[in-house]
């Protein structure tokens, strides 16, 4: 259960402008995360166009996008976020269930192209130890352009904060998704 109380729509009628440019770019629904930062209205309008920017304003590719995603909320344990992508982001994107599944422990998995290979290293080294070896980095080189690397380490930082205000806050998955 949440630690503080999700904002009720009906209970927040000078919040509907900011609520409807949520539904928009949450395809149509009022999420728990936004019902939790809908207590700071500035932040969740700022969150809301952060990520929309990182996860659609963007060079990399959805696929690509879904893996990192997913792996991050793998390694910080947070399954709201894993539950919000898998499989109704990842699928449109491409990832299979066993792909999704995979990533939990990837470098087991022969799923994984060496592009992607190189973003899931990329991933664990900026989440697990912040300080990322020049080998890892050098590792995406081959694979992205440095606008790329730039999003794909400004995604990755985004849902490292995310996992950790969602985990934080115990945010309860939705009831839709499984």
């Amino acid at each position: 259960m949440a630690r503080v109380s999700y904002i009720e729509e009906k209970d927040h009628p000078e919040l509907a402008e900011l609520i409807g440019k949520v539904r928009t770019g949450r395809r149509g629904t009022l999420i728990n995360v936004y019902r939790l930062l809908l207590h700071t209205p500035d932040i969740a309008a700022t969150w809301l166009e952060l990520i929309g920017k990182a996860r659609f304003a963007t060079a990399l590719d959805g696929r690509l996008r879904e893996i990192a995603i997913i792996r991050v909320g793998y390694l910080n344990r947070t399954d709201y976020v894993v539950k919000q992508h898998v499989p109704e982001l990842s699928a449109p994107e491409g990832l299979s269930q066993a792909e999704c599944d995979a990533l939990a422990d990837w470098q087991k998995s022969p799923l994984f192209s060496a592009r992607e290979r190189a973003v899931l290293a990329y991933a664990d080294a900026m989440t697990r130890d912040v300080t990322v070896p020049d080998a890892v980095f050098e590792g995406l080189r081959p694979h992205f352009t440095e606008r790329q690397i730039v999003e794909l380490t400004v995604l990755i930082g985004i849902y490292n904060m995310h996992t950790r205000v969602f985990t934080a806050l115990a945010i309860d998955p939705e009831a839709h998704h499984r």
